[in-house]
């Protein structure tokens, strides 16, 4: 049986970079036969516990004390330096893994995004509190995710920053562009892969849809800096002197704002030119969504909405719930 991630690898070299099965066979190393039951599986492989832990567990902590003193120390000088007598592959793997938590940012670094291949997600917590129901009120994360090339940006309050809540919002805004992006940006979200690994429910759900999730370095606050800047923007300019009368209509009111606001403003970034003269270059080099929404912990995947509803003492509730595809 293939992990997750081998099942959403091969989604996503078909669906994204339009390999044949076999082409897509000779780059991993798999048969066919392997690779034709991953593409026919809309669901990903039931997961199976990873082996015992590693013999260089042990020596982790050491790892970490040579590199904090040199960030680029060679595999070899660390292994004489820790008193490693084992195999050298099973170190230089740990190395490569534990390197980039000590190299710094380059702050020269430029990016130059291509037509449907990026798009940079964030969780944006809003300094109001919304209310809920029920007299209360809280504050509340707003999932953004802003596309690279064309800087189109939409936007959704979540109640919560679980796993499920955020795939299910970032379901409700590709299923709303009607194509993904063929790569999703993310930091180390507890929920997306804060461990520095992608979760298991964050590998479904991109497998699914067929495209890479990829995980920002640590201390590079530039790597997603599209997005957050749009945080920014939206306290200054979406925020002031608006009132919200619960989640639903927050995200109601964003959403009608992002297209007529942000998605018109020339941007310097672009040349000059306005999200919207890009946008549709930008979503027709997307990956067009499969026919079903992803599955996630037996639970599908569908856009979670706020219903209101007069119970018998007259008083206005908020329910959360989760529509299900008939």
């Amino acid at each position: 049986m293939i992990s997750v991630e081998d099942w959403a690898e091969i989604r996503r070299l078909h669906r994204s970079e339009r390999l044949s099965q076999a082409a897509i066979a000779r780059r991993l190393g798999i048969s066919r036969n392997t690779v034709a039951k991953a593409l026919a599986s809309a669901e990903p492989p039931r997961y199976s516990r990873p082996a015992a832990g590693s013999a260089v567990d042990a020596f982790e902590a050491a790892i970490r004390r040579e590199l904090a003193l040199d960030a680029r120390m060679p595999a070899t000088v660390i292994a004489e330096r820790i008193g490693w007598t084992r195999s050298m592959t099973v170190l230089k793997v740990r190395v490569a893994q534990l390197r980039p938590l000590f190299v710094p940012p380059d702050p020269s670094d430029r990016v130059e995004y291509e037509a449907g291949g990026v798009a940079q997600c964030d969780l944006w917590f809003p300094p109001v509190p919304v209310p809920v129901g029920g007299g209360a009120a809280r504050v509340l994360p707003v999932l953004a995710m802003t596309c690279g090339y064309s800087r189109m940006t939409s936007a959704v309050m979540i109640p919560s920053r679980k796993a499920g809540d955020i795939l299910a919002g970032m379901w409700q805004i590709v299923a709303g562009w009607d194509a993904c992006p063929r790569t999703l940006v993310w930091d180390r979200e507890a929920a997306i892969g804060g461990s520095g690994k992608p979760t298991l429910e964050a590998t479904s759900f991109v497998g699914t849809l067929g495209v890479r999730l990829r995980l920002a370095p640590p201390r590079d606050p530039e790597f997603k800096g599209l997005v957050e800047r749009r945080n920014g923007f939206f306290e200054t300019s979406f925020l002031p002197g608006r009132t919200f009368t619960s989640p639903g209509d927050f995200t109601t009111q964003i959403s009608a704002w992002l297209p007529a606001r942000a998605a018109t403003r020339p941007l310097r970034a672009l040349g000059g030119a306005r999200p919207l003269d890009r946008w549709d270059a930008d979503r027709a080099a997307m990956v067009t969504l499969p026919p079903i929404a992803p599955v996630n912990a037996g639970r599908i995947l569908t856009p979670w909405c706020w219903l209101n509803f007069d119970p018998p003492d007259g008083l206005d509730y908020l329910v959360l719930r989760w529509a299900r595809v008939r």
